[in-house]
């Protein structure tokens, strides 16, 4: 048996979310084409006959700029401590020597490997030129091609990965897909919609807090609170006599019954919390330790 940490690293929107969901085979983490959509460290359980991985989607890595920012760092910092393996995830598209200026200031002190996503869409000499660009650096032990998104090379991926893991027992002996609760995966969903139905600032400026969560005979009942920053925030969110509001609240509930299996009664709730992004105590409050 192989048991181990296998953890994703790489700029905003390189696809990280979408591989560790791919990997898993679930939607464990929420996607969206705007930068900075994930913002805690999200662990998949993988267990197969023979090896069980812990597959774990960072933050993309950036230069802090909020207490937020410091504390999404923070996940990262957290996720190469007990990483057996290093997947260092490319953007096809992205400038590469940006890439490795990102993966060296890492300090890696486990094996990695590069992968390289999206190269459905690449030409052939472009394809070539990321896998040399990558190919005998230091840091990298091998270099494989992916497209998370269309599933392609998943399976080639979990081959080349089982070889850096280490022979030991199940961290995991239960038949859980994650650590993390039910209450994280509802908030994540209704963070997931406002990134998709609201645009500018507000999803960088929102976060969600569950409130309620209470399973009764025939459905189970959630209240939620959308923390914003400023007022006029909270009025784009709720829309022109609620109507943007009661949207979100639908696809939120139709994804999360979806996610749970069962009937769903949804409220949300819009709050005003000035600068929370920067505010210790909101931070640990919203789930941001």
């Amino acid at each position: 048996m192989k048991a181990g940490f296998v953890n994703i690293f790489g700029r905003p929107n390189a696809g990280k979310s979408t591989l560790l969901n791919a990997l898993m085979g679930e939607k464990l983490a929420i996607v969206s084409h705007k930068v900075q959509t994930t913002r805690h460290r999200i662990k998949g359980i993988l267990t197969e006959k023979d090896y069980q991985l812990i597959i774990s989607d960072t933050p993309g890595i950036i230069e802090p700029r909020y207490k937020l920012h410091e504390r999404m760092m923070q996940q990262v910092k957290g996720a190469l401590e007990d990483a057996d393996l290093a997947v260092l995830l490319v953007d096809m598209y992205d400038n590469l020597q940006e890439c490795e200026d990102i993966f060296l200031r890492l300090k890696l002190k486990v094996p990695a490997m590069v992968v390289i996503n999206k190269i459905e869409k690449a030409e052939a000499t472009r394809k070539q030129a990321a896998f040399d660009f990558f190919s005998g650096k230091p840091y990298c032990r091998e270099v494989v091609g992916i497209s998370a998104l269309s599933k392609i090379n998943i399976d080639g991926l979990l081959a080349a990965i089982l070889p850096y893991i280490p022979e030991g027992e199940p961290f995991f002996t239960d038949d859980n897909i994650s650590d993390l609760s039910t209450r994280f995966f509802v908030s994540e969903i209704i963070r997931e919609k406002i990134y998709e139905l609201y645009e500018e600032e507000i999803p960088y400026h929102a976060t969600v807090l569950v409130q309620e969560y209470k399973e009764k005979q025939t459905l189970v009942k959630i209240g939620a609170d959308i923390i914003v920053q400023r007022e006029t925030q909270k009025g784009i969110l709720l829309g022109e006599k609620g109507q943007r509001i009661k949207k979100l609240g639908t696809e939120a509930r139709k994804d999360i019954e979806k996610f749970i299996g069962q009937k769903v009664f949804l409220e949300l709730f819009v709050k005003v919390r000035p600068k929370w992004r920067d505010n210790d105590l909101h931070l640990k409050e919203y789930g941001y330790s």
